[in-house]
């Protein structure tokens, strides 16, 4: 049984440390917040050591397999780095929370430690993490679209939150250019326009158009004052296009669809391996960081790796350079 440390013990650390106490592979044994009555509460509810900062927790006499870290911070990733590296330091295999880290620097340089020292890091890129996004990639893979040519991804949500001017593409778009590379692969070249929401005072709309290194375009379209009745969450979409034919994703596992191009015999599923809500994403992406931790997964194979969070973050402030320069920004080869 694999023993698990949380850091960072608000909504998203409590997500987590639900997720694993469901899995019968893991233990949860410790719990660190800097809010002594955050780390306390969640040591009583999972039956864990409560600790106030990483250092004391790694200088104690508790075994850590693996760590989770929720850190928020300006962002929803300023408090990020240094808990990692610390972990990270202590060769502790991390599954952090996106963004990785909006400081592109710092980002890159807890991908090279993880690197330096061969230790699985992830990050909860938990989007793609569902039986429909998995059915749609093993058909990208078998073929069944034919050449690849477009991805067409829209994600909105109602969110208030005024923090910074580019909030929402840093806070939530890790999650749209994730999905849209688990499909199509690197991007190469990024274009941005951003809009100003009524009333708002952060840019709370998006528009970008992405090349990817393979030619596939793609175009996101997301918002902070989009969501409303009969979508709680949010509203989500993905539709990849091929030569042969294509397939659209809603809310990531409510309903996938499959349409030829020259039939009109379409394909449609429902809650694909049961997965009824978005909110079991959480269970499905952490199961799965479990299951490649106990197998010995090779630290380059792990799936939503903190390198291919990195490589997102690179897209989202190339986008921010594409709007305040008024240019097409290329990306240098995503290897």
């Amino acid at each position: 049984m694999l023993k698990i440390a949380i850091v960072g013990m608000g909504g998203i650390g409590n997500t987590h440390a639900r997720c694993y106490a469901e899995n019968e592979q893991t233990d949860v044994v410790a719990v660190c917040d800097c809010v002594a009555e955050r780390a306390d509460t969640a040591a009583e509810a999972y039956g864990a050591k409560a600790f106030y900062s990483i250092q004391e927790m790694l200088d104690s006499n508790v075994t850590i397999d693996a760590a989770s870290m929720a850190t928020a911070g300006k962002e929803n990733g300023g408090d990020h780095y240094e808990p990692t590296m610390q972990l990270l330091g202590a060769n502790i295999p991390v599954l952090g929370e996106k963004p990785i880290s909006n400081e592109v620097d710092k980002a890159a340089e807890m991908v090279a430690l993880a690197a330096a020292r061969n230790l699985p890091y992830a990050i909860d890129l938990n989007h793609r993490f569902t039986p429909a996004a998995a059915q749609a990639r093993e058909w990208i893979d078998e073929g069944r679209l034919g050449e690849l040519q477009m991805i067409r991804m829209m994600l909105w949500i109602s969110n208030p939150n005024e923090s910074s001017p580019h909030f929402h593409i840093r806070a939530l778009h890790p999650h749209s250019l994730d999905v849209m590379r688990y499909f199509c692969g690197n991007v190469a070249k990024v274009q941005a326009f951003f809009k100003k929401g009524n009333g708002r005072q952060i840019w709370s709309n998006l528009q970008l158009n992405l090349l990817f290194e393979n030619g596939v375009i793609g175009n996101l379209m997301g918002s902070y004052d989009g969501g409303g009745p009969g979508h709680a969450w949010g509203l989500e979409s993905c539709e990849v296009i091929g030569h042969q034919a294509r397939f659209v994703l809603h809310d990531a596992c409510d309903l996938l669809e499959f349409q030829p191009r020259h039939s009109i015999e379409a394909e449609s599923y429902r809650h694909l391996g049961g997965m009824a809500s978005f909110s079991e994403t959480f269970q499905s992406r952490i199961d799965r960081w479990i299951e490649q931790l106990r197998a010995g997964t090779a630290p380059g194979d792990i799936d939503g790796s903190g390198a291919d969070a990195l490589k997102v973050q690179q897209v989202i402030e190339a986008a921010i350079e594409s709007w305040e320069t008024d240019t097409v920004v290329s990306l240098n080869p995503q290897v």
